[in-house]
């Protein structure tokens, strides 16, 4: 019973905190997106197709969560938009407090949209709100089709379905229907984007949405 009140008042404090982003982003009409996956899904092969896609069109920062390294970010660099690192040293998912220190760095008035890639995991990062409007959970066809059933609480938070690596379902068992099929049955109201980042398939869609929405705001 004890872990249980210690976990509650933990999301409690971090969503008090994620409150305060979700404001000073919106004071500054930032589209905020939270990235998450397994790891080996590809965020950040999309991520980088996605900035090769909006360059001119989108001020886009990012802002990189990783266990370890910075490598991620390394590559997220070479696309010439503002990146902030956070290295959680062994920490499982990033938080609203990392995400408001991070965000100190960035100058909010000079884009339109932040990008927050998740520590590679569907597990923690599903109960941590980081202020954003919305989050995107990718899925890889070299996952399987029963992700969604093997971790519904990250589907169903989320607003996204992005299910990558297409180009390979050849090659795999995973059906590409089922795990659609899988994913709406948690959540009914996600949009659902097809991709390969190698063929470039399903890119150009899922950056017209994100355009849009940007805008919107």
């Amino acid at each position: 019973m004890s872990i249980i009140t210690v976990e509650r008042k933990v999301l409690e404090k971090n969503d008090e905190l994620a409150a305060q982003n979700r404001q000073m982003f919106e004071k500054h009409h930032v589209f905020v997106l939270n990235m998450v996956s397994s790891p080996g899904a590809g965020k950040t092969s999309i991520l980088e197709r996605t900035l090769e896609e909006l360059k001119g069109f989108i001020q886009t920062a990012v802002i990189e969560g990783d266990v370890q390294t910075d490598i991620d970010a390394q590559r997220v660099a070479k696309y010439d938009v503002p990146v902030v690192q956070i290295v959680t040293n062994g920490g499982c998912h990033l938080d609203a407090k990392l995400v408001w220190d991070a965000m100190r760095n960035i100058d909010l008035q000079a884009i339109q949209l932040l990008i927050i890639e998740n520590v590679g995991n569907l597990v923690c990062p599903a109960n941590y709100d980081l202020g954003e409007h919305c989050k995107v959970v990718v899925a890889s066809t070299t996952e399987g089709d029963d992700k969604p059933l093997k971790y519904p609480a990250m589907f169903r938070n989320a607003s996204v379905l992005i299910i990558n690596k297409i180009d390979l379902l050849p090659y795999l068992s995973c059906n590409l229907n089922t795990l659609k099929a899988n994913a709406l049955r948690i959540n009914p109201a996600l949009t659902v984007f097809e991709t390969s980042c190698t063929a470039n398939q399903g890119i150009a869609a899922w950056c017209e949405w994100l355009k849009k929405r940007a805008r919107e705001l």
